[in-house]
């Protein structure tokens, strides 16, 4: 897939998962032997190593060691999906091409999902594409608003949603494809006024419809596929389903 580049948010401490001594970056934690980051590097490996950044941060070391052959950018602060971003931005100056951006920690994402949300992206002619999927309750999940016509309106994190918004089932998975320009062009936008006084990816695609650029959806993503893994429990979850499909990489 030429013209397309990836940037992986591998830079989380995991604080949740710090369970019995395991003092490893969240990315780096095993399941079936191999750590979270490995599967899904290998669900991006339709593109070469070199177009493949990784965005790194606490206990850097131990990604880096394990997977040297990737570009990586230190992101010096933990502020948010929308900082990580920031943070990589040099690397993708003058890169006129589209970007895949996704979490280092969601091991059940599928290449061939990448590969549909990418020739959405492209087929449409979009600035932002949004992968999103249809749970049967939206639970924690941000939720994907739609306008009256269908097309993508905004989303709101769950924390922040009314009693409509929430009943909502179709949910951002936190996997997207930017025109890079675009994508740089809107990042200094970004603002801390949430819940978590962080800087959210997840207010980008807004910010470029407001431009009157075209946001997309691809909704072709299971509810397993998009499992991030935050708890011991839901480590516990996806090693399960890897299991199921035998997948060892």
């Amino acid at each position: 897939m030429t013209n397309v580049k990836a940037l992986v948010l591998a830079a989380g401490k995991g604080t949740r998962l710090q369970t019995e001594g395991i003092d490893l970056p969240k990315v780096m934690r095993l399941a079936e032997g191999k750590p979270l980051l490995h599967y899904v590097l290998q669900g991006l490996s339709f593109l070469p190593p070199e177009d493949v950044i990784l965005v790194v941060g606490w206990k850097k070391e131990a990604v880096l060691a394990a997977f040297p052959q990737y570009p990586h950018v230190v992101q010096e602060e933990l502020n948010g999906t929308g900082g990580a971003v920031q943070f990589a931005a040099p690397l993708l100056e003058g890169f006129d091409g589209h970007l895949i951006i996704c979490c280092g920690d969601t091991p059940l994402m599928r290449r061939e999902t990448f590969q549909a949300l990418a020739r959405t992206h492209l087929e449409e002619g979009n600035a932002c594409t949004l992968l999103s999927a249809r749970l049967p309750q939206g639970g924690s999940y941000g939720r994907v608003l739609r306008e009256a016509d269908g097309t993508f309106a905004r989303i709101v994190e769950a924390r922040d949603c009314t009693p409509e918004q929430a009943a909502v089932t179709e949910v951002n998975t936190g996997t997207y494809v930017f025109h890079t320009p675009a994508l740089l062009s809107v990042l200094s936008g970004l603002s801390r006024d949430n819940a978590q006084g962080e800087l959210y990816l997840t207010d980008v695609p807004a910010l470029l419809k407001a431009r009157g650029l075209r946001v997309g959806l691809c909704d072709t993503c299971s509810p397993d596929e998009m499992l991030g893994v935050n708890t011991v429990e839901q480590l516990q979850q996806v090693e399960q389903l890897l299991r199921q499909e035998g997948v060892h990489g």
